[in-house]
């Protein structure tokens, strides 16, 4: 009898050492709160708080229908701009207020990681600068930055020589193409010679050649990263051969390249090779800061994964609005016209406003990273958005997702006014009626404090260029899709019905 009352005992310890931890907690998360003057923002109405079994359904439902982000512009209509509810036992907090957002991206910068990142991507693009937190983080991101400074994007041959590829693929008879498919091949071919020194070659690549095997692996690969961000370390647990094998493809290609490219290094050291200078590419300055050839992979497939399909999204969803709006069509040829055919220098691409106005609004209304999130490292706080008149601070418990819909916060009336959900270049125009527009911290396409985009310019440049050549050479742009725009959600986003238009040459 005695031995089974000490079992019990024992195997009570446990079952009270919990209690007790959570009570200590809960005490400690009211003082804190108190302490701060803290009030609990409004709950987004669901059936239980614990699992959340309703939100999930409804967010995978929508997911498939591909409103999830207008889904998200309607729950903070209804909720508030900035409320909580429970998922699988976590505590998220979505804000779309401007000082929230700016408090975890830049103020508190340090109380906020990436939580499970690393489970989600690791598999296909390592440890990189878009996996890392702390001071792993800033070390790969201080080697990186370098690259994407003027100096080495300002220098536009290798646009010009990708876009001559495009072009040749374009018809000439105003027959319906899909320019969304050959914009992402075009930046995939760019951004692969930028980082790695040579092309894969998807345009125009035949069926079942290298450069094709990689492109559809690549894109597989990256089109599973939604699904597998919302799992986290769950990833671990859910197995995906298809995935695996795609990501064995990408490394394949990515070691090939790395691994000749050392070999030729050491052998032209050994020479004590003096040959000419060759043209500038990422892989080849970050080697001198990284030796280790997996390391060398990550890296540049981190840079890949982002930097390649922020410039296709950007590009197919510009297409797709300038195909709708034949005025912004015009005025924007009327003003690539003044460089009287010739091709554009980096200086020009500086100097075209209104082409800067119409990036703005397509990176205003579709924002190639639509939702992002940060994981509370400790007890922390959010200025704004709690009790009766939602405006005192907000308590984020260590653990806590701090989600920001930067696709409904770009569609804010009193920010961009009673017509932001229309495309309207001119609200960026320094002639516009309400003067020129500076949203601050309510306009973050690229992310915004230390995290900021290293790439955004080498996007931006290789857009613009694209869209000036576009006008040189086609006098319309028809729209043959006359449907709802519908997300098409990757890791970043472009249009879910691809860009299906007609061109017009001059």
């Amino acid at each position: 009898m005695a031995f089974f009352t000490i079992l019990l005992s024992l195997c009570g310890l446990p079952t009270l050492y919990l209690v007790g931890a959570l009570i200590l907690r809960k005490f400690s998360d009211s003082r804190f709160k108190s302490l701060h003057g803290c009030l609990d923002p409004p709950a987004l109405p669901q059936r239980e708080r614990i699992i959340g079994l309703d939100l999930l359904k409804d967010g995978a439902a929508a997911v498939k229908a591909k409103t999830s982000l207008e889904g998200a512009v309607r729950r903070i209509a209804s909720t508030g701009n900035t409320f909580s509810n429970t998922v699988v036992g976590l505590n998220i907090i979505t804000t779309i207020d401007p000082t929230n957002i700016q408090t975890v991206l830049a103020h508190k910068f340090n109380e906020y990681d990436l939580g499970g990142r690393i489970y989600a991507w690791g598999p296909l693009v390592g440890k990189g600068v878009f996996t890392s937190d702390g001071p792993e983080w800033a070390h790969r991101r201080a080697v990186l930055r370098p690259n994407f400074n003027r100096q080495q994007i300002s220098s536009l041959d290798m646009f010009e020589r990708h876009f001559s590829h495009l072009l040749a693929l374009l018809p000439q008879d105003a027959s319906t193409i899909d320019l969304q498919k050959l914009f992402f091949s075009m930046t995939l071919d760019s951004a692969t010679e930028f980082l790695f020194g040579q092309s894969v070659g998807a345009q125009g690549a035949g069926q079942g050649s290298e450069a094709d095997r990689f492109q559809t692996a690549f894109d597989y690969a990256q089109h599973q990263m939604p699904d597998r961000n919302r799992l986290g370390i769950m990833n671990l647990l859910v197995p995906n051969a298809k995935f695996n094998a795609a990501c064995k493809v990408v490394h394949a290609w990515a070691d090939t390249y790395i691994e000749q490219w050392l070999k030729d290094r050491n052998h032209d050291k050994k020479e004590n090779s003096s040959s000419e200078a060759t043209k500038y590419f990422c892989l080849e300055q970050i080697a001198d800061e990284i030796q280790d050839p997996k390391q060398l992979r990550d890296e540049m497939l981190n840079v890949l994964l982002a930097g390649r399909d922020t410039t296709a999204g950007l590009l197919s969803n510009t297409f797709h609005v300038l195909s709708r709006h034949p005025d912004v069509w015009t005025k924007l040829k009327v003003e690539v016209d003044t460089l009287q055919g010739k091709l554009p220098t980096y200086e020009d691409l500086k100097s075209l406003k209104y082409l800067k106005c119409v990036l703005n609004e397509v990176l205003r209304l579709y924002p190639p990273v639509p939702t992002n999130a940060r994981y509370s490292k400790v007890n922390t706080v959010l200025p704004t958005g709690g009790g009766p008149t939602r405006t005192s601070p907000v308590f984020v418990s260590a653990g806590s997702i701090v989600v920001f819909s930067i696709y409904a916060l770009h569609r804010r009336h009193d920010i961009y006014g009673p017509t932001a959900e229309a495309f309207n270049p001119e609200r960026w125009a320094a002639d516009s009626p309400d003067g020129p527009l500076r949203p601050g911290w309510g306009f973050i396409p690229f992310s915004g404090g230390p995290r900021i985009c290293v790439g955004q310019q080498y996007a931006l440049t290789e857009a613009s260029y694209t869209v000036i050549r576009m006008c040189q050479i086609f006098k319309e742009v028809q729209s043959r899709d006359h449907g709802p725009w519908r997300e098409g959600l990757g890791l970043t986003l472009c249009s879910g019905q691809g860009t299906k238009v007609g061109l017009v040459p001059v």
